[in-house]
């Protein structure tokens, strides 16, 4: 099967039993059809899929998280050998008993209006809506699925393919393989080597699992690839050419090669992994799906065969991932949503097509997060023209990019805006002056406890409880478990930072504990002791020998200071576990008042530099990163360590996003519009320092 240049390629969806199609969109003469033959992350239609365009042969196989399900229709060979095995079905959320109605298509303009109304009283109107879409085919379209043969091959008996859904036979050489299933499910062991005979037979070249191997101790994919070397499916051999694990996805490139009648030249095939998709649930943040399909559709090449999708059973996340490509593609070009009428369409084709309400209503916080912020990703090439563009005054107006750009960050979770012209989004003057996220307070209710507002330094920067560091709880003391500290998400690594304040008298113990329990080697201190005539920071450590603070006591062995930083090594011992012992390294950089931002970059890059290299020799724990209140100059680090370990690793930055992200993390972070300016002044300093990232193109 081939496939025209230009085309964003044909998703496969893996799933369950038998080959059910999905449906596409694509733009064909100036005309949208909502059943054309093809879709934006391909997916196969058709109006007729045996009228398909120019005769291509395509599907969407959706997969659940068996790498195929294959059958037979009629089997005229032998069965698969029969296999024992517990039916495990998958849980499907009862139905509301609501009067069914259909929902209207959502004009571009009034998606976030729409979406604001339906989030109000938890989501109400969202449940009534998804309880209002058609279950999906009959049972009596489920006949080969529900063949005695082929029972073996479904993950859930409850999640099948129709028989009336089916598209072309696949066919592969051999007897024994007839009808593949364009419904993948993730891949199970009696099936991973017809998966990888599938991805050579179709010329795919891009895998997109959904799905983490394990999640609550049970199995939702079988592992179809090896760990390294070359290992054999079959007739096709894989070997795994390189692997990059980033905070949200990880990236694998394969190599595989079909013996069949002699060796045949190896294919490459890249496999983007989303990591961060609970079953049953939904990413923290739409932004890091919406990064993560982006991907997809950069790597898949032009030229080759459909993109095989699968998840756990090939309906909740699967379907979740296909409606939002396709719902982009219609803002673009029909500046308008209908997420109803395309959930009840493919769900003609797939029972349970996106499966819960709470996953229905990412599909609209995505659509929403796609609308409002668009695309502000960078090549590093074009960042100094960014940046121009960023300090100069747009027409009539009295505020300059920089100022819009971070104004933007004021709009989180629908409390935003937005003057709709055609083709531009314009900010609204008078929100000018709202330079802070709403803030969560409900998510925060550890913090606020009146106990627990005694060991804050700032009354406003508390951390939110789903990412606050929880300590050990000393006996009989119910609120000894906190400290005002966040985890946070770093490029490649989930937790990678913490971000505290600087420590009271009253809370250097819980400093030193929260260091201990997450086996931190790394401290990076951004502020002075006093700054002001004020106190901004107790001094956790001696000055000379050793200081106790309950039960750890803390030996300085080093001090050295460098041009922007001092380097200062301490032993920390824990006196109530035997007197075990740690080294700490902390970085205390000396070039950043309170009010204000350094000089110049080229101690921060030297700072970041130095903090990595610490990391890599002691094991990527998480970072301690601390300035007065733990947000301002601590967001102002974190986000320049991400940014610019990205800008290494892909020669890309997002600025925006990436702050956005840290302040959905913990209150404040990046404070002021200097700071954010200052993550663009330092990556540029770093682009010029080594030339070589500046030439990218």
């Amino acid at each position: 099967m081939s496939q025209g240049a230009g085309q964003s390629g044909i998703w496969i969806r893996a799933g369950g039993l038998g080959s059910g199609k999905v449906e596409g969109r694509k733009v064909a003469e100036g005309v949208v059809e909502d059943s054309a033959a093809y879709g934006t992350l391909g997916f196969i239609t058709g109006r007729c899929i045996q009228t398909a365009l120019d005769g291509l042969l395509s599907f969407l196989i959706f997969s659940t998280l068996s790498p195929l399900n294959l059958y037979f229709s009629p089997p005229p060979f032998a069965p698969f050998p029969s296999h024992s095995f517990s039916p495990q079905t998958v849980m499907l959320l009862s139905r509301s008993p609501t009067v069914s109605k259909k929902y209207s298509p959502i004009p571009v303009p009034s998606l976030e209006h729409e979406v604001r109304k339906r989030s109000a009283d938890e989501g109400k109107l969202f449940r009534e809506e998804f309880n209002s879409l058609p279950t999906g085919i009959p049972e009596a379209c489920c006949e080969a699925a529900n063949r005695e043969e082929n029972k073996v091959k479904n993950r859930y008996p409850n999640i099948l393919p129709g028989q009336c859904s089916l598209s072309h036979p696949f066919r592969i050489s051999s007897p024994l393989r007839l009808f593949i299933s364009s419904s993948l499910i993730g891949p199970k062991q009696e099936t991973v080597s017809d998966f990888w005979r599938m991805i050579w037979e179709q010329k795919s070249s891009t895998i997109v699992m959904l799905t983490n191997l394990k999640e609550k101790k049970e199995e939702k994919c079988f592992k179809y690839w090896p760990d390294q070397g070359l290992w054999s499916y079959g007739t096709i051999r894989v070997s795994v050419e390189d692997v990059t694990v980033l905070v949200d996805y990880t990236i694998r490139k394969f190599s595989i090669q079909n013996q069949t009648g002699g060796p045949k030249a190896p294919r490459f095939i890249t496999q983007l992994h989303f990591t961060s998709w609970p079953d049953f649930g939904v990413p923290f943040a739409p932004v890091g799906m919406l990064k993560f399909l982006k991907k997809v559709k950069t790597v898949n090449p032009s030229f080759s065969g459909p993109i095989v999708v699968h998840c756990s059973a090939g309906v909740g996340r699967t379907g979740t991932f296909i409606v939002i490509d396709a719902m982009i593609d219609m803002m673009q070009e029909e500046q308008k949503v209908d997420v109803f009428g395309f959930v009840s369409r493919i769900r003609k084709q797939r029972s349970h097509l996106v499966q819960t309400d709470m996953q229905y209503s990412f599909i609209y916080q995505a659509l929403l997060e796609h609308f409002l912020y668009g695309d502000t990703e960078l090549d590093v090439s074009s960042l100094e023209k960014h940046i121009q563009k960023l300090h100069s005054r747009s027409d009539n107006s009295d505020i300059t990019g920089l100022e819009e750009e971070f104004n933007l960050l004021s709009y989180l979770k629908g409390f935003f805006l937005k003057l709709i012209f055609p083709n531009n989004f314009l900010l609204c003057y008078y929100l000018q002056k709202l330079t802070t996220v709403r803030i969560r307070k409900d998510h925060m209710r550890t913090g606020n406890k009146p106990i627990n507002l005694k060991k804050a330094r700032v009354l406003q920067i508390i951390p939110y409880d789903f990412n606050r560091v929880v300590l050990p709880r000393k006996r009989g003391q119910e609120y000894s478990d906190y400290v005002n500290a966040s985890y946070i998400d770093g490029y490649r690594q989930k937790h990678y930072f913490i971000a505290t304040q600087g420590p009271l008298s009253i809370t250097v113990e819980d400093f030193w504990k929260m260091i201990w329990d997450n086996k931190s080697h790394t401290i990076v201190m951004l502020t002075e002791l006093r700054e002001r005539e004020q106190e901004k920071c107790f001094q956790y450590w001696p000055s000379e020998n050793t200081v106790t603070f309950e039960n750890y006591t803390i030996e300085l062995k080093t001090d050295n200071v460098s041009d922007a930083f001092s380097v200062r090594d301490f032993l920390l011992t824990n006196i109530s576990e035997g007197r075990k012992n740690r080294l700490i390294r902390q970085f205390h950089f000396h070039d950043w008042p309170e009010i204000g931002i350094p000089a110049e970059g080229r101690g921060m890059i030297d700072l970041i530099a130095a903090v990595q290299k610490q990391q890599q020799q002691t094991g990527n724990q998480p970072i301690i990163v601390h300035c007065s209140a733990g947000a301002g100059r601590t967001g102002t680090f974190i986000a320049l360590s991400n940014i610019l370990e990205r800008v290494k690793a892909e020669g890309l930055l997002d600025v925006f996003q990436t702050v956005k992200s840290l302040r959905m993390q913990r209150p404040h972070m990046v404070q002021t519009v200097e700071q954010y300016d200052f993550c663009y002044k330092v990556v540029q300093d770093y682009l010029d320092i080594h030339s070589d990232y500046a030439n990218f193109k």
